[in-house]
């Protein structure tokens, strides 16, 4: 063993040694400490003994004074908490009543109101329990000859103290007196902090942003509406916030200039400017719904997202009433039931556009249990609006065709429909225009459950464009002088064939506009043989009708001026649209007549004065010159195309859709060789 185990070993058993001797030096001070305490416990006992007999009276009931301490121990406990609850109480109404309420610190406030609930919740369980203790020591001591009246007459003013108290808390608490004073106060902290903290969206500005509530401002209303909640105030809650929060919603709306919503609403058909008030409305439209109710929806949520859905939906529901939402469908609506037109068509084309555009955000704002009637409204609207504007575009064809029994232009030029429907067809065909249509029609046939054919708006275009043609070809026939016909055709084809370029144009293709501008110089060349051709033939020899030896040159330049000036009389108000062809027509006549007629004056050297009825060249020319220029534009964009349409009329141009362009152009060549 080593010398470092041995000391080791040496130290555990001094430390032992030690142990021991403090052991038993402990224990002889206890044997002498027993010794003494007896005697004294003996002596003790005596006196018990002596006090028990002392206070015991004769012939009484057994009393100690251990059941007394029991019994009022018991009591004590209750008694001394409800005081404690009592003080604590009064300090919190203190703070609760206080001028300056909620407003300093929102979070403390309501802190205190829970503080203030509990301390009424617990004193009145503790005021029953400390009545109940103290009544059954009034009982005891009345039923123990120990107790004398002065002490049982304290417990029972004791009992009689805590019962009013109960009597007094529990009716506070019952008619929330305090309390309701204390949640009026954060109904009013509440109104407030929405409101300061409430600002309507800027139209004026290019790009409006979200309006969100500050994080601190926000946890302040949730915590208010927390605790309403909790406390069965959450309508008052709710209806404070619809109604700052709506007419949030309305100062945003009343910034913008709606009257036109209001004369559309109220005058129906009688709109002057339709389309200007629809470019306004679809402005209009997205910043109320973009914006606005966007906004509205998020605060809704953010305010009251932590209860049940259907309490934020609902207060949605009526701000968006409140922003005047249904004014834009009663103004969508408006348009749709308004009477059938062409134009009708394009303005339900521009409202749909707007509508699908929305949709996703219609979906997401009005998606909901709530808001049923905005989407009743919206429902309907679609469905008018695609109905609407199908059946309008079945229905152009024979609309067309209906105009043919009317008469054609005096002057020979381009019929207002022939211009209109023309226009009209080029905004179809538009980049904007024609997605929409396709997209309406796919809907309408999916309703229907038809499927839709490709083709389809291209088809009735060329129905539309055949029906034109045809229409050409009747009022052509309608003229009395064949020439002022060749004048009408010469401006109808001019106008076709000047479409090359445009999208009506291009559907209608190269040989289509090419076959237009050379029925444009067969026409030409007809009232050039019809006209001035047959006048210029008087000044020959051989084209006079009695020819006799007799007939001098000046005499034939009499007939020719005779048969020039009505002539030109006739033609005085015939007008060629075209700016290029009529001085192209104006070169061609003066072609024809100036130079004939300057070789015959120089012929027969025939001197012009001033007192014949001769005409100089240069007056003869400048005369020519003057044609054909129209005193006024009479071709414009109003239709004169029917404004109602009948379920019979609209079977009858469905079988018209079967129509191709080859069709259409046999007809119109068929037309050109028969005439």
């Amino acid at each position: 063993m080593s010398t470092a185990e041995v000391q080791k070993s040496f130290d555990n058993i001094l430390s032992c040694r030690n142990l021991l001797k403090a052991s038993v030096d402990n224990a002889t001070a206890l044997a002498l400490a027993l010794d003494k305490t007896g005697p004294r416990i003996a002596e003790l006992d005596k006196k018990l003994a002596l006090l028990e007999v002392a206070v015991r009276p004769g012939g009484s009931k057994n009393c100690t004074f251990a059941a007394v301490r029991d019994h009022i121990g018991l009591a004590l406990g209750p008694a001394v908490a409800v005081l404690k609850i009592l003080d604590s109480i009064h300090e919190l109404e203190k703070s609760l009543l206080s001028d300056s309420g909620p407003d300093s610190d929102i979070f403390s406030y309501i802190s205190t109101i829970r503080q203030f609930e509990e301390g009424i919740k617990f004193l009145t369980g503790n005021c029953n329990l400390a009545i109940q203790w103290l009544q059954g020591v009034a009982q005891f001591l009345e039923g123990n000859s120990i107790a004398d009246e002065r002490y049982i007459s304290n417990v029972k003013r004791s009992v009689s103290i805590l019962e009013e108290l109960q009597a007094t808390e529990e009716q506070a608490h019952q008619n929330g007196k305090l309390l309701s004073g204390a949640f009026d106060k954060l109904e009013i902290s509440f109104k407030q902090i929405l409101t300061e903290s409430s600002a309507p969206v800027d139209l004026t500005d290019s790009s409006p942003s979200k309006v969100d509530l500050p994080g601190p401002i926000l946890k302040k209303l949730q915590a208010i509406v927390e605790k309403l909640n909790g406390s069965d105030r959450i309508k008052n809650c709710i209806s404070i916030f619809v109604k700052v929060r709506s007419l949030n919603a309305r100062k945003s709306r009343e910034a913008l200039d709606l009257d036109y919503l209001k004369k559309t609403i109220k005058e129906h058909d009688d709109v002057p400017d339709t389309e200007s008030c629809i470019h306004e409305w679809s402005k209009h439209m997205e910043f109320i719904v973009k914006y606005v109710l966007e906004n509205e929806h998020r605060v809704c949520k953010e305010v009251f997202g932590s209860f049940a859905s259907g309490i934020w939906t609902g207060c949605f529901e009526k701000i968006a009433v409140e922003s005047g939402i249904l004014w834009f469908l009663w103004f969508g609506m408006s348009i749709a039931e308004s009477k059938k037109c062409p134009t009708k068509l394009l303005h339900l084309l521009n409202i749909f556009s707007v509508l699908e555009d929305l949709r996703m955000d219609f979906n997401k704002l009005f998606g909901g249990e709530y808001c049923n009637e905005i989407k009743n409204m919206t429902r309907d609207l679609v469905t008018k609006v695609v109905n609407g504007a199908s059946e309008i575009f079945w229905e152009l064809p024979l609309q067309v065709e209906l105009e043919r029994r009317s008469s054609p232009p005096s002057d020979g030029g381009i019929p207002s429909l022939v211009s209109f429907v023309t226009d009209y067809c080029n905004q179809l065909l538009d980049n904007n225009s024609r997605p929409t249509l396709t997209q309406v029609l796919r809907i309408y046939q999916g309703w229907k459950h038809e499927k839709y054919e490709e083709g389809l708006v291209t088809n009735q275009i060329y129905s539309i464009v055949r029906e034109i043609a045809v229409n050409l070809d009747a009022w052509s026939k309608a003229y009395k002088q064949r020439a002022l016909s060749y004048i009408f055709m010469m401006n109808n084809h001019c106008h076709f064939n000047s479409l090359k370029g445009t999208k009506l144009g291009d559907l209608m293709g190269d040989s289509w506009l090419n076959a237009n501008g050379n029925y444009k110089e067969y026409y030409s060349a007809l009232y050039l043989r019809e006209t001035w051709g047959k006048i210029l033939a008087l000044l020959s020899q051989d084209n006079l009708v009695s020819s006799t030896i007799s007939d001098s040159p000046k005499k034939r330049l009499m007939t020719f001026n005779k048969a020039f000036d009505d002539m030109y009389k006739k033609q005085l108000n015939w007008v060629i649209i075209d700016e290029n062809l009529r001085d192209k027509m104006h070169k061609l006549v003066v072609q024809t007549m100036v130079p004939a007629y300057t070789s015959y004056l120089q012929k027969y050297s025939l001197v012009v004065e001033q007192s014949d009825v001769f005409y100089t060249v240069q007056s003869l020319e400048n005369m020519l010159s003057a044609l054909f220029k129209p005193k006024q534009l009479k071709y414009t964009s109003s239709s004169t195309i029917g404004s109602y349409f009948t379920g019979k009329q609209r079977n009858a141009v469905i079988d018209q859709f079967r129509f191709t362009l080859t069709a259409m152009k046999s007809y119109e060549l068929y037309v050109f060789m028969n005439t």
